[in-house]
């Protein structure tokens, strides 16, 4: 990041994207030192549980926005990595208890905002965020702020258990253990799968997220792989998925084996004819998905192909 120069100095600021203060922004000052903690007597002080009394202390000096962990029990983290020290940058997201802040770029009006009004700000988020929730401790948020692969590295680094819940016109739900992603599941279709229904939630870029407490609910199938595993399969099949996608018809449009068929069969392998019957007894892309034992990428590849080959049409 490069120096800032006067004014310039006094325009960033740390935004609550996600915890019991949700809303509210704390500004940064130049050559001011600040000590987040849950003590009363500090800057920024965060009434919670997983917030040490002496958490951190952030500095900006020099054009440099530092972090410091001041030996807290819960740990300070820095996008997605645990820290003992170091600089932040605009976007960097940090994670102190159940809060996530954005260090943010701030107007100067906003950078004019003392200290103590900035505190009263926080407080009142607060309170609005203890409305809108049971829970006031209670993780939420929206992922066009977080995307969801930086949220499940967070929850990872820091070991969090619960369950992800991740609203947007389905509801998804990724159970954690120790930060460890162990099943998923969308619209409580459990027949899906726990590997398809994460891939899917991962791709998710608008909705609101929410942390519940961990569930006591046991599945037959769990997801075996690393977080880091996950997320990397997730992110290669979305790439791989987009890469196609002008190709494929709209997830609900019809599809149909023409009448009569001409293409011959025999010409087909197993796997397309599998795919094959599966657009033969539910109709539309969506449903092919839903019901393929394979993965959506190999399965969209065969329907392309079924299509290129005249073997499926799209309405």
């Amino acid at each position: 990041m490069s120096t800032p120069s006067g004014s310039a100095a006094k325009s960033y600021a740390l935004k609550f994207i996600s915890g019991k203060y949700q809303g509210g922004e704390f500004p940064l000052k130049l050559d001011k030192q600040i000590v987040v903690g849950r003590s009363s007597e500090l800057d920024m002080v965060l009434v919670e549980d997983m917030v040490s009394r002496k958490h951190a202390k952030i500095l900006f000096s020099d054009g440099k926005i530092t972090i410091e962990d001041l030996g807290s029990t819960n740990g300070t983290f820095v996008n997605g990595e645990k820290v003992k020290q170091a600089r932040l940058k605009e976007g960097d997201r940090i994670l102190i208890g159940t809060s996530i802040l954005k260090l943010v770029h701030q107007g100067a009006e906003g950078a004019s905002v003392d200290e103590g009004m900035a505190m009263k700000k926080l407080e009142e988020a607060a309170a609005a965020q203890a409305a809108r929730t049971t829970k006031a401790s209670s993780m939420t948020g929206k992922i066009e702020e977080i995307p969801l692969p930086d949220l499940l590295q967070l929850f990872h680094t820091s070991k969090k258990n619960g369950v992800l819940v991740v609203t947007n016109q389905q509801e998804g739900k990724i159970y954690l253990r120790q930060g460890r992603v162990y099943y998923a599941v969308i619209d409580e279709n459990h027949n899906l799968g726990p590997q398809k229904s994460f891939n899917r939630i991962v791709t998710w870029e608008q909705g609101d997220f929410e942390l519940r407490a961990a569930d006591s609910q046991e599945f037959m199938v769990e997801l075996d792989s690393s977080t880091e595993a996950l997320l990397m399969d997730a992110l290669r099949q979305l790439d791989e998925f987009k890469r196609i996608q002008s190709q494929l018809p709209a997830l609900a449009s019809p599809l149909r084996l023409p009448q009569p068929l001409t293409a011959p069969l025999k010409e087909l392998t197993p796997e397309l004819m599998d795919v094959l019957q599966l657009v033969h007894n539910h109709g539309s892309l969506s449903g092919v998905l839903d019901h393929s034992d394979g993965d959506d990428v190999v399965t969209a590849e065969a329907v392309v192909q079924l299509i290129k080959r005249d073997y499926v049409r799209a309405e």
